[in-house]
């Protein structure tokens, strides 16, 4: 492990083959409409981080896995500490959106 290993975020790409390979998951991506318009990962659902409290409109069960993404980590770390707080128990910050190696649905 590299010297600055530590301070490495969440590696989206892993993330999303997580989320593919768990049952009844949510992704979350918790950026503006615009940025979501702008281009997303396939299968995901916008509820922006100010708007967070209306995951409860997305996700029916607090037990049910969530994965959350944004644009470079940082809002999607605020959105899962917010849904652990709301009661989520399954909650996993994948990171930002700018690493992804994929493609992006408009």
């Amino acid at each position: 492990m590299g010297g600055f290993a530590f301070f490495r975020g969440p590696d989206i790409n892993q993330g999303l083959k997580e989320f593919q390979s768990t049952a009844n998951a949510v992704l979350l991506d918790v950026r503006t409409p615009q940025e979501y318009l702008e281009g997303h990962l396939p299968e995901s659902r916008n509820v922006p981080l100010p708007s967070i409290r209306d995951t409860e409109l997305v996700v029916g069960e607090k037990e049910t896995p969530v994965f959350v993404y944004c644009h470079s980590g940082s809002r999607s770390r605020q959105a899962s500490i917010a849904l652990a707080q709301m009661g989520y128990v399954n909650v996993k910050n994948i990171g930002g959106i700018a690493s992804y190696t994929g493609k992006v649905v408009r």
